[in-house]
């Protein structure tokens, strides 16, 4: 039951991202003069639907995407041009989708289709939507940063070992006491001070014990609400090299050790709130990570699909519908002792975060019927109305994206396919989180 519940949330809010996405169009368009009749979230048969003034709005059975139907999306034929017939007299594809586009402006509308709206204007219509799922991003990540936090470890203790590390599996009579152990410390101490400096996250901790070697280091602890201060003396023992949280390796590939301080405690782990200043650099850093993600999302679909058909190793960076399900549902129905409300909460908010992520950078590739795909029609519409003014010739108007149809219906085609190897990949291969 939880697992559904799981993916019931990642509906809901997967639907209300695409709602807001339509809304990122419909707003700039009506707000510019442009004819908005239709306003649906999903697709496919209509659920329900109501009429307020010239938009209907209403939501369709299958929730996999939206639309926003402007007048005029296709310009008309330039005056004089020839307009291309089959060989059965009937018009091509092209000229039935441009007579479509032209039957919806009426008497009076002529100046309020999209293709009639200057550059600038055609560019916040159709970057509406995608910057809206980047806003929506924004603010699940800085509602997971700051309200909620994220997995770090803190500077309460977790375990303290009760001898020096030996390779027996249980310490024995004859194994020295760890110093920790030997000091006092106790599992849930918290660390308030080590050798007299102050310490709040567990690499101040390391940190500190680092800095005073072997020499006895006072140390303040929290227990219980009460402080307490007990004395600890690290031993000197051949330990890991870790720089930067990886183990450093010698050329035989053995890792490299070096006698350090060691006192036998580790930290537990739990969710750190974040400051507001911390967002902007995390959402920069996760757009980032997401446009490589898209710009190498061919070679990765290939190596996919050796994975889904194959015995390659699955690519976890990539999963459909059917796998960002799964992960909802495995949030949901995980059971742990540290994995609560609050954990399951904010990895809910964050896969919702990197779902409209995905949505905004995809969405601004230049391929029709991608927005993007509009964007860079209306960028090449001002290029040559600008190159047109240099060089004193007419206006050549708006782009005619009505014939790249035939593209856009490879570019759908293509989609359809990608869709389809996702979805199949991760049900015969699954990318889980539990590993």
């Amino acid at each position: 039951m939880s697992f559904l519940v799981g993916v019931l949330v990642l509906v809901v809010g997967l639907v209300v991202s695409i709602a807001l996405h339509e809304v990122g169009h419909l707003v700039p368009a009506k707000r510019f003069g442009v004819k908005v009749t239709e306003y649906f979230v999903g697709f496919g048969p209509t659920l329900w639907s109501r009429r307020r003034g010239e938009t209907e709005y209403g939501v369709k059975a299958v929730p996999l995407g939206g639309y926003v139907r402007m007048i005029g999306m296709y310009p008309p034929a330039r005056e004089g041009a020839t307009v291309r017939r089959r060989r059965d007299g009937r018009p091509t594809l092209v000229e039935e989708a441009r007579e479509f586009s032209l039957a919806e402006v009426g008497p009076g509308d002529e100046h309020r289709t999209f293709s009639s709206l200057s550059v600038p204007k055609k560019l916040v219509v159709m970057l509406g939507g995608p910057v809206m799922n980047l806003l929506i991003a924004a603010v699940l990540i800085a509602v997971v940063l700051v309200g909620f936090g994220v997995p770090a470890y803190t500077s309460t203790l977790g375990n303290v070992q009760e001898c020096l590390t030996t390779e027996a599996a249980e310490c024995t009579d004859a194994d020295p006491a760890a110093p920790g152990a030997l000091a006092g410390l106790e599992p849930g101490d918290t660390v308030v001070s080590w050798a007299g400096r102050p310490v709040e996250t567990w690499d101040d901790v390391r940190a500190a014990i680092a800095d005073s070697g072997t020499a006895p280091a006072r140390v303040v602890v929290e227990r219980d609400g009460t402080e307490r201060t007990v004395t600890v003396t690290a031993a000197l023992t051949e330990r890991p090299v870790v720089v930067d949280g990886e183990v450093r390796t010698g050329a035989d590939g053995r890792p490299l050790t070096e006698a350090q301080p060691f006192v036998g405690i580790a930290p537990t782990a739990a969710l750190v709130r974040q400051p507001l200043s911390a967002v902007p650099g995390r959402v920069a850093e996760s757009v980032g990570a997401t446009f490589g993600v898209v710009l190498t999302l061919p070679q990765r679909l290939v190596d996919i699909a050796q994975a889904a058909f194959g015995d390659e190793e699955r690519d976890a960076s990539v999963v459909g519908l059917v796998g960002v399900g799964r992960f909802a549902g495995e949030i949901a129905s995980l059971e742990g002792d540290s994995y609560g409300v609050a954990e399951r909460t904010a990895d809910m908010l964050s896969l919702l975060a990197s779902l409209n992520l995905a949505l905004f950078v995809f969405n601004l590739l230049p391929l029709l019927p991608l927005d993007g795909g509009h964007v860079a029609g209306a960028l090449w519409e001002g290029l040559r109305r600008r190159v047109a003014a240099w060089r004193g010739r007419p206006d050549p108007g708006p782009v005619d994206v009505a014939r790249l149809l035939p593209l856009t219906y490879v570019v759908l085609a293509v989609m359809v396919a990608m869709s389809l190897l996702l979805a199949y990949a991760d049900i015969v291969r699954p990318v889980t989180l539990s590993g």
